[in-house]
């Protein structure tokens, strides 16, 4: 059996090496997903929803990994990840980039409307690169 001191020890030790991820514009299906998995594995989860506050937040957390939507509509999330890896202090820090359907849009809706087409297209929620 442990002692109040050994426990909190442990508990210390565990928070100390607890890897810290920072997640930026997720949706919120994708928030929840993350969340999920995340939380499973006992990661400290910080949620940025700008950009424009994304990078100082990055630089005062010191994450182990940043997960970072981009939209090509917006260049916001390439922005911030030009910023981190252009700087001295962040630029070591993995980036795990993606993007997602936006706002809504089906892809499919507007091919489906052309006259004549017949187009398979296959749907995902999440691209990852």
């Amino acid at each position: 059996m442990m002692t109040n001191a050994a426990t909190t020890a442990t508990l210390r030790h565990a928070a100390a090496t607890a890897h810290k991820v920072v997640i930026v514009n997720g949706t919120p299906e994708i928030l929840d997903l993350l969340e999920t998995v995340l939380d499973a594995g006992h990661y400290d989860v910080v949620f940025v929803e700008s950009s424009q506050h994304a990078y100082s937040q990055i630089k005062r957390v010191q994450p182990n990994l940043v997960i970072l939507c981009v939209r090509i509509a917006e260049a916001d999330g390439f922005q911030v990840l030009s910023m981190l890896k252009l700087d001295e202090e962040t630029r070591e820090i993995p980036v795990l980039t993606y993007t997602s359907e936006y706002d809504g849009h089906d892809s499919d809706e507007d091919v489906s409307e052309l006259p004549g087409t017949e187009v398979f297209t296959a749907k995902t929620a999440v691209w990852m690169n």
